[in-house]
């Protein structure tokens, strides 16, 4: 009982200060306080390929591991108070209004399910491509996948080839649908969390937007229509009979997907003095309202939805599971590697600060693109779009308006980028593994890159000359 008891009255003992605690200086810290962090990243994007067996039972212990590697020394060396105040932050400001947001969206759009049988011709394919491409803005790019994957999945099940059809899914709505607003895709929401508009990013990237969903849906059509007639495409049988009317099961999870938006707009718009100072850290009265409500909406849609609706969608946890505890890890050990970065030319990532920096210390809007864009597709989009904001100055009134072509190019890369593998975003994995399970013979991990690096790769370096230069 003695080192607890001692660890109790240290953090007891600290706790006047913490409010006062002064942010850690990033310049004064060594390069291998960034190894938890590398660490976290690469065994998300090694382990499932050398190790799936491994890391399906034993992610979220890899995961505490890492975070402990950090935390435990930061502790040592800074004290527990310090470290106190670092972890309640990435608590409260960044992880569980993440973490709830997210969990409301999963939740939300797998108690919607589309039934019936559709028949799947390129220009209903194309359809139904361009509508998740809208609404992974709205409903996200997770709560977007997980409604329409099944239902176009199902409409192709009498065709030959049809991985064509995921990958390029996989391309428009789990990923560069959902650059419009915050509520499309994490690395969007994190900024909104950082205090960029709700309506930025549709003001300041929709041209690029549109420009790279228009082309991927025009490729997409020509391609499929290939398949479908030139290739004996289509069974003589319908594995689904058309014995249901097309239609949706739960749908009142329309109406709460709603107030999902809403509660969010609230949180954005609402100023209120009222703020909570919890272990240094300020915690705002909408933020709260924001996720008790959203905490709420997602109870009210678990307790309305009828299980036979999940059974159809056959919704669980597993997915939520994994991206809590994988993101729990990730928050934590960011938390040197963004004072490193906010230290600039002067900290221990002077040479990435400097690469994506002109010579005249203007900061070069194609090197931001490309280099979020390169680290979001092998590592993950969110704390690589949390590393580059900070990067270029962490301060979101100046990235709005004197740096805003630098955030756009931030915003588009990590979204748009997201989509170059199967780890750059978590909506990627779970659509591949939806359709392996239903009988879609998917690529390989590298034999998706050769599909994303001869479509999407082109189209980014014309999204550079064109808006980034």
């Amino acid at each position: 009982m003695k080192p607890f008891r001692w660890l109790t009255m240290a953090l007891l003992g600290s706790l006047p200060g913490l409010a006062m605690a002064a942010d850690i200086d990033g310049s004064a810290l060594p390069l291998w306080w960034g190894i938890p962090f590398a660490g976290i990243l690469l065994s998300i994007a090694v382990m499932p390929l050398l190790a799936p067996i491994f890391w399906h039972h034993h992610f979220g212990k890899v995961a505490a591991a890492w975070g402990l590697l950090f935390l435990a020394p930061f502790a040592v060396a800074f004290g527990p108070g310090m470290a106190v105040v670092s972890l309640v932050h990435a608590l409260l400001a960044e992880y569980l209004p993440f973490v709830i947001l997210l969990t409301a969206l999963f939740t939300v759009a797998g108690g919607i399910y589309i039934r019936g049988n559709l028949h799947g011709s390129p220009a209903l394919n194309t359809t139904i491509l361009a509508i998740g491409a809208v609404l992974a803005s709205f409903m996200g790019t997770t709560g977007a996948s997980m409604l329409l994957i099944r239902p176009l999945i199902r409409a192709n099940d009498n065709r030959i080839h049809k991985a064509h059809v995921v990958i390029f899914f996989i391309f428009i709505v789990s990923n560069a649908g959902g650059s419009l607003t915050p509520l499309g895709d994490p690395p969007l929401f994190l900024g909104f969390l950082k205090g960029v508009d709700f309506f930025w990013t549709v003001r300041h990237i929709f041209p690029e937007t549109l420009f790279l969903l228009g082309v991927l849906l025009a490729l997409f059509y020509v391609l499929d229509s290939w398949f479908y007639r030139h290739r004996e495409e289509v069974l003589p049988r319908d594995p689904t009979p058309d014995t249901r009317a097309i239609g949706f099961d739960g749908k009142f999870n329309f109406a709460l997907l709603g107030v999902v938006v809403a509660l969010v707009l609230l949180s954005g718009f609402w100023k209120s003095s009222v703020v909570f100072n919890i272990a240094g850290t300020d915690v705002g009265l909408p933020g709260i309202i924001r996720d008790v409500g959203l905490i709420i909406v997602t109870g009210v849609s678990l307790w309305l939805t009828p299980k036979a609706v999940h059974d159809s969608n056959q919704f669980g946890w597993a997915p939520m599971q994994e991206v809590a505890k994988l993101f729990a890890g990730i928050f934590l050990t960011i938390i040197p590697v963004i004072a490193m970065l906010k230290a600039g030319v002067n900290g221990p990532f002077g040479a990435i600060v400097s690469a994506v920096t002109r010579p005249d210390g203007s900061p070069d809007p194609a090197m931001y693109f490309w280099a979020t864009g390169i680290l979001s597709s092998f590592l993950d989009n969110a704390p690589t779009y949390l590393v580059f904001f900070n990067t270029a100055g962490g301060d979101p009134a100046t990235l709005m308006t004197t740096m805003a072509p630098t955030l756009a190019a931030i915003s588009a890369g990590a979204v748009f980028m997201g989509a170059n593998t199967y780890i750059g975003n978590a909506p990627n994995l779970m659509v591949k593994a939806i359709a392996e399970d239903r009988g879609v013979k998917m690529p390989s991990f590298f034999g998706y890159m050769l599909w994303s690096f001869g479509i999407l790769v082109p189209l980014f370096v014309l999204i550079t000359f064109i808006w980034f230069r």
